[in-house]
Parts: structure tokens; sequence; C-alpha cells
């Protein structure tokens, strides 16, 4: 038996994402205890980095989906085979434009019925569905 009984999402990302995070923060506390503006705009711009970097590694496969992962996937080294595709429910994935088609592809296909000029708008129109 491993050490590790659940998927707890030790990613490439997310340590990455982390890292840079906490650089950012650091720098964001400095900052505040400088009172310099600056110092807090430079901070700020590296917590912002992170979640861009984060973002990129998840794209490229070093991140997880959201939920469980296989076991044979569990490892820090192991890229993700699906991120090419993108995830369904995956707010990263739908982001950038990947997975929209599988996770809502439903929702798209239902007409929303358009009043002419002059008539009441139809009621499933107002309430949005």
């Amino acid at each position: 038996m491993s050490a590790h009984q659940y998927d707890e999402g030790h990613t490439v990302a997310g340590w990455t994402g982390f890292g840079i995070a906490t650089v950012g923060t650091s720098v964001v506390g400095l900052g505040v205890c400088m009172v310099s503006v600056p110092v807090l705009a430079v901070g700020l711009a590296i917590v912002v980095g992170s979640v861009l970097v984060t973002w990129a590694l998840h794209l490229t496969g070093w991140g997880k989906p959201p939920g469980r992962r296989p076991r044979e996937e569990w490892g820090m080294g192991v890229r993700d085979s699906g991120a090419r595709a993108g995830h369904p429910g995956c707010v990263g994935c739908r982001l950038a434009g990947r997975g929209a088609r599988r996770a809502g592809a439903a929702a798209e296909a239902v007409p929303v019925p358009v009043a002419a000029a002059g008539e009441p708008e139809p009621a499933a129109a107002r309430t949005g569905g």
C-alpha cells in the first residue's frame, strides 16, 4: 500500500504556480511594511503572473483535470493526456476555448425565440431559458 491514498493534485503546474505566488505575496508583504505602492504593484504583478503561468502549464498538460485522476496519473512528472482536447467542467480549459463544445453542447443547441419589433418579448427569453 502506498503512502498516498488520494489524488491530491500534486502537479508541476500547481507547485510552480504556488512557488511564484509565494514570492509575489512576499513582495506584497514587503510593500505593505515599506508603505511603498511601487513594491505593492510589483508583488501583485508577480501574483497575476503566477496565475498565468499555472494556466499555461495546465493547458500544456502539466496540470490535472477537475476531480480524481486514474491512479497511474498521480505522479508529479506524469503529463495529462487529455489536456489538448480540454477537460469537461474545467474553467481554465473553457477560457482557452477547449472542451466548451463537449461540456456545453446541449446548452448551445437550444434556440432562443426573438421578438419582432412591437411584439412583447417571449417569456423564455426574459427568464434566460
